[in-house]
């Protein structure tokens, strides 16, 4: 496989440091933000409607948890996937929502390794378990989640 610009100056597979932690970045999700998405992809009452938020279970608006995860994987993207010679995503596991977000929560989090494998298929690809965890302004974790990496080799 040739090096390119997508590969180029990022880490290889071989370049990561199984027992690294990457620290995400923070974003902050408005009442506004929060609806905005909710009105267009997930148009549940107790995300888009005060009133019947404050009837709900949870007794005021959250976001979507649709919204949470497209967010601390933008974060995740950011620390990680983008520094690193990622191929592409091979899916999700062990996906968790702990705790509703709400407006004004910041979120953060981190990335770490799980298992990681060279591809017996194509030696120049390995697969890399990337564990993701999102966490509000009190370091409560609101959710978590694996992703199955693709990432390339170091070019021979």
């Amino acid at each position: 496989m040739e090096p390119d610009a997508a590969t180029s100056t990022r880490q290889y597979y071989e370049d990561l440091d199984p027992a690294g932690r990457w620290e995400l970045e923070t974003a902050t999700l408005t009442r506004d933000d929060i609806v905005a998405f909710a009105e267009q992809y997930d148009p549940q009452p107790f995300h888009v409607d005060e009133d019947a938020a404050r009837e709900s279970m949870f007794g005021e608006l959250i976001a979507s948890g649709l919204h949470t995860y497209c967010v601390c994987n933008r974060l995740a993207t950011e620390a990680f996937f983008q520094r690193v010679a990622f191929l592409c995503g091979r899916g999700l596991d062990d996906f968790r929502w702990h705790r509703p977000v709400r407006p004004g929560d910041t979120l953060s989090g981190w990335v770490e390794l799980g298992e990681m494998r060279v591809s017996d298929s194509d030696p120049e690809r390995g697969y890399v378990d990337v564990e993701i965890t999102g966490v509000n302004q009190r370091e409560e974790v609101v959710i978590s989640w694996t992703a199955h990496a693709l990432v390339a080799r170091r070019p021979r």
